[in-house]
């Protein structure tokens, strides 16, 4: 394994102290949560949106994947070049208070283009949280407890998943889908004005310390991540998983209403009636499905960063395998999450992929961070996530949404997203293939 040093003159900052290290990376998945919140939000509107706006599921499919994606990636790695450099801690917090405002800018839209602009917004914001808080959370950990750290921020994919999945369906049952919109993203602004306040950036007082140099260019920097094979094979393995993910997260809502409406409504009734909370079938399976993605998501997240972590010191490779291995698990429990005709089977057996599903966010994450130098870290987080969402993100959710069309035309819109669905199920076997041959070249290639 290859250790090297960073170029003279450039800082090299030192882990936080265990209690300001604990609040920062707390900080950071608060944000995060916000950050799914108001990215998934729309996954369990999309029924009544359809509806009022008439759109059809391809359309659902831009605006839950494409038209986010596309000016998040394509904005990712400028602003991360600048993080680079630049205060990190502010960044975020500018990004934090736009997607929040754009958040509350799709519950006044009032056509498929509006809702369009504004979700373009809402990635715009977010394109400047996740490569900065990378190389935030790098510099404020141990190397040694990197996978478990960025595990735990990677939390935040399932519980935002999960506050915008129940928060989303609550408030659409009882307000409207427009309100839910309004509060997912006001509290983003509190939130914006507290981390530019309270969030700790190691950067600050170190040129003082060093002889100022210039960092590595664009280009230098992707000279460095081309000669790193492991590095696009983790590219490739996480955006043919977050493909899946998507694309299926923002079609539950829509599978379990068309396909399994009178088992949810029986549901309902039946949990009125033991706490008595008044469920309507949205608010029923936004609640339901929020729970085992968020349980279940968060679980599977944070334990693949320990268990990465373990076998990491062993076997840098690890931070490959573990994912490879979890990805296998999720194919066969998930098709049969969609065939089957009972609704609280298919709750059920959904936990298992879903589980195992987010197992590989840690560890890839952290292997990217490992391969580089410092000041490469946040390209390199950007240019994974650029991959990552262009492809899982941008194309998931559209390619779901056009195959349910396309078979609905034959099979009606119930079968058709069933089959869509099942269809993209076992592109986690191929993502498997990707991380294991990661695994062949990621010791010899670690740095830092």
């Amino acid at each position: 394994m290859a250790i090297a040093s960073p170029p003279p003159g450039i800082p090299v900052t030192q882990p936080l102290a265990p209690g300001a290290r604990r609040y920062a990376v707390g900080m950071l998945l608060v944000i995060y949560i916000f950050n799914f919140l108001d990215r998934q939000i729309v996954n369990i509107l999309a029924e009544p949106i359809k509806l009022e706006l008439g759109l059809a599921d391809w359309q659902l499919g831009m605006l839950t994947g494409l038209a986010f994606a596309a000016f998040y990636t394509v904005l990712g790695i400028p602003i991360a070049r600048y993080a680079e450099k630049a205060d990190r801690v502010k960044i975020i917090s500018v990004a934090v208070a736009v997607w929040s405002a754009f958040t509350i800018a799709c519950g006044l839209a009032a056509n498929f283009t509006q809702l369009l602009l504004a979700r373009i917004g809402v990635g715009v914001g977010e394109a400047g949280c996740s490569p900065p808080a990378h190389s935030l959370i790098t510099d404020y950990t141990p190397k040694e407890e990197r996978a478990s750290a960025l595990a735990f921020y990677s939390m935040g994919i399932p519980l935002g998943s999960l506050a915008g999945m129940a928060l989303g369906g609550l408030i659409a049952d009882a307000f409207g889908w427009r309100a839910a919109f309004f509060v997912a993203g006001a509290p983003g602004i509190i939130l914006a004005v507290m981390a530019f306040l309270t969030l700790p950036e190691p950067r600050r007082g170190l040129e003082k310390k060093v002889v100022p140099v210039k960092g590595p260019s664009f280009v230098d920097a992707i000279k460095e991540l081309k000669s790193k094979k492991s590095f696009w094979w983790i590219s490739i393995g996480a955006a043919l998983s977050a493909m899946v993910g998507y694309g299926h997260i923002a079609f539950y809502g829509s599978f379990y209403l068309r396909n399994h409406g009178e088992g949810l409504t029986a549901m309902a009734v039946s949990v009125n009636e033991m706490i008595g909370v008044s469920f309507g079938p949205i608010g029923f399976v936004g609640t339901a499905l929020g729970l085992i993605i968020g349980v279940c998501g968060a679980a599977g997240t944070f334990l693949g960063g320990v268990l990465a972590d373990r076998a990491a010191r062993k076997n840098v490779a690890g931070y490959a395998t573990v994912p490879a291995i979890a990805g296998l698990v999720t194919v066969i429990p998930f098709i049969a999450a969609m065939l089957v005709d009972n609704v609280a089977l298919s709750f059920l057996i959904l936990a298992v992929p879903v589980f195992a599903g987010a197992i590989w966010y840690g560890p890839i994450f952290a292997s990217a961070q490992s391969l580089v130098h410092p000041q490469t870290r946040a390209t390199a987080a950007a240019v994974l996530l650029f991959i990552i969402n262009l492809i899982g993100l941008g194309l998931g959710p559209l390619l779901v949404g056009t195959f349910s069309d396309i078979f609905a035309q034959t099979m009606g819109p119930a079968e058709g997203i069933r089959w869509s669905m099942v269809t993209f199920g076992g592109v986690g076997g191929i993502a498997s293939i990707a991380f294991f041959l990661a695994a062949r070249t990621l010791k010899d290639e670690v740095v830092a």
